[in-house]
Order: C-alpha cells, then sequence, then structure tokens
C-alpha cells in the first residue's frame, strides 16, 4: 500500500507542477495550456485518492482541510477546462481566468505544505 501512495503522492505533485509550469511559461501572454488542464485532473484524481488510501488505513485525515483542497482543486479543474477551450476554438482566453488556474493551483500547494 506504500508503494501506491507514494506513486500517488508523485503523480499529485507532477500534476502541480503541469499548473504552475504551464502559467510560469505563458505569464506574459496569459493563456491556458493542454498540459494544465491534465494537471488540474491529474490533481483532482491523485488527491481524492489519497485521501481514500488514509481513510482506507485508518491514518488520521483533517477533513476540513481536505475540503478547502478539494473545493481550490475544483475551481482550478473548472478555470482550466473554461480556458482550454477557449484557448482550442482560438478564441482569447482572459487574463484573469489564465492566472486563476495557476494562482489558485499555487494557493493549494501552500494550503498543502503550510496547513498544520
Amino acid at each position: 500500500m506504500d508503494t501506491l501512495k507514494y506513486i500517488l503522492i508523485f503523480l499529485h505533485v507532477l500534476g502541480a507542477a503541469a499548473i504552475v509550469g504551464g502559467w510560469f511559461a505563458t505569464f506574459k501572454k496569459p493563456t491556458v495550456l493542454p498540459v494544465q488542464l491534465y494537471g488540474a485532473i491529474a490533481q483532482l484524481v491523485t488527491g481524492l485518492a489519497l485521501v481514500g488510501i488514509l481513510g482506507a488505513t485508518h491514518e488520521p485525515v483533517n477533513y476540513f482541510k481536505i475540503t478547502v483542497k478539494l473545493v481550490i482543486a475544483i475551481v482550478v479543474l473548472v478555470a482550466a477546462i473554461i480556458g482550454y477551450r477557449k484557448a482550442a476554438s482560438g478564441a482569447e482566453v482572459p487574463k484573469g481566468l489564465a492566472h486563476a488556474v495557476g494562482g489558485m493551483a499555487l494557493i493549494n500547494i501552500a494550503v498543502a505544505t503550510l496547513w498544520n
């Protein structure tokens, strides 16, 4: 079970890197890249799987923190979907939307690491 948990943690961090890295790469001309959408999906799926593993192994879980992270992850995913669809159709992605994807992902990383 530990191996699965560590693989999920690796994929979770990789998803965060994809979102924030894509945001930094397009910071001057904001848009939403496909890698950001895939990262947002990975973040949500692996995060839920990690909480499931914690619950299954009866490890203590701060459900309030998990709820906050889940809401932020859903906001990131919805913003990424909307932004990606606009970018794929050739329309201009609003700067606020593009920055919301990266900025909210960065906030989610801060919640994960700074909230004890």
